[in-house]
């Protein structure tokens, strides 16, 4: 069967969001995309037109060649999800237990083919070649990039263009940043060793959970004293493990954690220091250490030339106003090895929109606005009731019921010691009356009246500022 040349842009698009809904119901893990890549080179044999090709066992290559001479432009799209448990309740929710597409890799995937049809409709205003690639595993090191790269996927390309969707900006508008776009992400192993013990007995053990906790400290000062504050890094420990029991010092307590840098030099700076730091800490403590650095993905860093014709094609394509600032992201992106071969750009796409019903999923900072499905019956709006509810049933509020309490109390003290006024009323000059130890009220003692001029001052300041703020400085515990 061969797909038709699209009619229109509205059928491809419809196209789109049913490929899109296939590839979201069926996400496979990195390097294991076996039926997805099944699917999507089915789809462009189907379409027809094309030379298709495997260069890895999940990833897939299609060449669109015009047969007249020009440059050779590749067009990347990333497949794989993350291993993570759905719960959108979706019609097309994932059918996969505890593996997602949560990072809009079914999107990127769907969006190239929809870009393979509507090129090959106009396959006669083409010079040259256009390189579909359609990768696996960006989400695991050491990347299915670096593979396809090192099976010639990328062999003769003159310029390389990704994109990823993107929650923070809005539908209709698409960042192109101009040099670095994405961090390194290094990932680092920290093991500290001690001399574990009885938790009661701590002064003949050397506790490696204490150890490591100067240890996490002190790496958070080689950002904030050790980086040049128009550098950008981040050294974060996101994993720490240590011990079984409550009562037992651990002899071995464990770090991980992760480097993000946009720059050569910081890269290697931190890593060395890193171990500086660590050294230090154990050594001062009588602890051993272990410390691995990893380095991941190299950072992507858009060229310039590509990227401001990027620019010029966006807002003459979707307008001026469609094209809007992007600043570079902390986040780790495999694109930058087919940077490597061909100078190329890496752009962000808005996805982000309101949908009547929806509901917004937090993942993170980031807003996820998600298709609202079918929403229960019983389920309330998503907006605060609580205030509105309070205010019309006559509930008073937490702090009402706290002053309600503080005057009870201030008037039975003062009834057990005869001085309640009219009306239940406490007179100022029980002030220093109410402050008798509970035995003390229970026997009837009553402390004595201080007299002449200190007191009645003291009455008139207790008088000045109101019997309340009397009634929150001297509330006797119940």
């Amino acid at each position: 069967m061969t797909i038709p040349a699209p009619a229109s842009l509205a059928e491809t698009l419809q196209l789109v969001v049913g490929w899109r809904r296939h590839l979201h119901a069926n996400p496979e893990l990195s390097f294991h995309e076996n039926e997805t890549s099944a699917f999507v080179e089915r789809t462009l044999r189907e379409m027809g037109g094309l030379e298709v090709s495997k260069p890895t066992p999940t990833s897939v290559v299609a060449r669109l060649l015009t047969g007249r001479p020009g440059p050779v432009l590749a067009l990347r799209a990333d497949m794989d999800a993350l291993p993570i448990t759905e719960e959108t309740r979706l019609e097309f929710a994932s059918m996969n237990a505890g593996v997602m597409h949560a990072c809009g890799h079914d999107g990127h995937t769907a969006m190239l083919l929809g870009a393979v049809r509507e090129l090959l409709a106009r396959r006669d205003l083409l010079v040259g070649e256009v390189r579909f690639l359609f990768q696996h595993a960006e989400e695991v090191f050491p990347g299915g990039a670096e593979e396809m790269v090192q099976r010639g996927a990328m062999d003769g390309v003159t310029r390389v263009i990704g994109a990823h969707l993107w929650a923070p900006l809005a539908v209709g508008t698409v960042g192109v940043p101009s040099g670095a776009v994405s961090a390194a992400p290094d990932t680092f192993w920290i093991t500290i060793r001690g001399k574990g013990g009885h938790a009661a007995m701590p002064h003949l053990t050397v506790d490696p959970v204490a150890v490591a906790s100067q240890v996490v400290v002190n790496l958070q000062h080689l950002v904030a004293r050790g980086v040049d504050p128009l550098d950008s890094a981040v050294v974060s420990v996101t994993q720490f493990h240590a011990g079984t029991a409550h009562n037992v010092i651990p002899e071995v307590a464990e770090l991980n954690g992760t480097v993000r840098t946009l720059d050569t030099q910081v890269r290697t700076e931190i890593a060395a220091r890193m171990e500086r730091v660590i050294r230090g800490v154990t050594e001062a403590h009588g602890a051993e250490y272990e410390f691995t650095y990893e380095r991941g993905y190299r950072p992507v860093v858009n060229d310039a030339a590509v990227t401001a014709e990027m620019a010029r094609v966006v807002a003459d394509v979707c307008g001026p106003d469609a094209l809007v600032p992007m600043r570079p992201v902390m986040v780790g992106e495999d694109f930058s090895a087919f940077q490597q071969k061909a100078p190329g750009t890496f752009f962000f796409v808005g996805a982000a929109r309101p949908i009547d019903g929806g509901r917004q999923v937090r993942r993170g900072r980031d807003d996820v606005v998600v298709d609202p499905g079918p929403r229960r019956a019983e389920e309330p709006p998503q907006h605060s009731i609580r205030r509105p509810l309070a205010r019309h049933a006559g509930v008073r509020s937490q702090g009402q019921v706290h002053r309600g309490r503080a005057a009870r109390a201030i008037r039975r003290a003062a009834r057990l010691q005869g001085a309640v006024g009219p009306r239940g009323a406490v007179p100022a000059r029980c002030e220093d009356r109410l402050h008798l130890r509970g035995h003390e009220r229970r026997a009837g003692a009553r402390p004595a009246r201080p007299q002449g001029a200190r007191y009645r001052r003291r009455d008139r300041e207790a008088d000045d500022r109101g019997r309340g703020a009397v009634a929150r400085r001297r509330r006797p515990s119940r």
